[in-house]
This record gives structure tokens, C-alpha cells and sequence, in this order.
């Protein structure tokens, strides 16, 4: 769920429409808005990769628990056993 490039683009451009309606007559003030503006969704588009890689991450995590949960048991189980077979043969004193 990564956002298009496209859409980004987009979105800088009504940053762009909307530094302009709002400092129309002087070309400095326009530039230093849009820069502002574009360091603000750059900030936003970071922490959105950033959202998505952690929650990448944390499924990665719950798939690899989930295929290795079954295996856990199992190796459990045998462990379990064979301390049984242990204790068993233990003499007792």
C-alpha cells in the first residue's frame, strides 16, 4: 500500500496552487512558500514510508510467528518427552 508517485505529484502541485492564491503578487514570497510547503509533504511522504515499512514489518514478524508457531509446539512436545524418558530412568536415592 506504497502511495503513486503520480499522487505525490499531485499533491505538491495544489501545495503549489495554494502558496500562490495566497501570496499572488510577490514572486520571492510565492518560491519561499512552495519550499515551505514542499518541505512539508516531503516530511508527511516520510512518515507515511515510514508507517508502511513498520507495518510491513510487523506483518512480516506475525507470518513468520504464525508458520513457526506449529514447529515451536512440536519441538515442545519432543522436548517434553524425552524429559519424561529422563526422569524416568533417573534411580531414585
Amino acid at each position: 500500500m506504497k502511495p503513486s508517485l503520480l499522487f505525490l505529484l499531485a499533491c505538491t502541485a495544489v501545495l503549489a496552487l495554494g502558496a500562490r492564491a495566497s501570496a499572488p503578487e510577490e514572486p520571492k514570497a510565492l518560491v519561499q512558500k512552495v519550499q515551505e510547503l514542499a518541505q512539508k509533504a516531503t516530511a508527511m511522504a516520510k512518515d507515511a514510508f515510514s508507517r508502511v515499512r513498520e507495518s510491513e514489518v510487523a506483518q512480516q514478524a506475525r507470518q513468520w510467528l504464525s508458520d513457526n508457531a506449529e514447529l515451536a509446539k512440536q519441538r515442545l512436545l519432543r522436548l517434553k518427552e524425552h524429559l519424561a524418558e529422563l526422569w524416568k530412568k533417573t534411580p531414585v536415592v
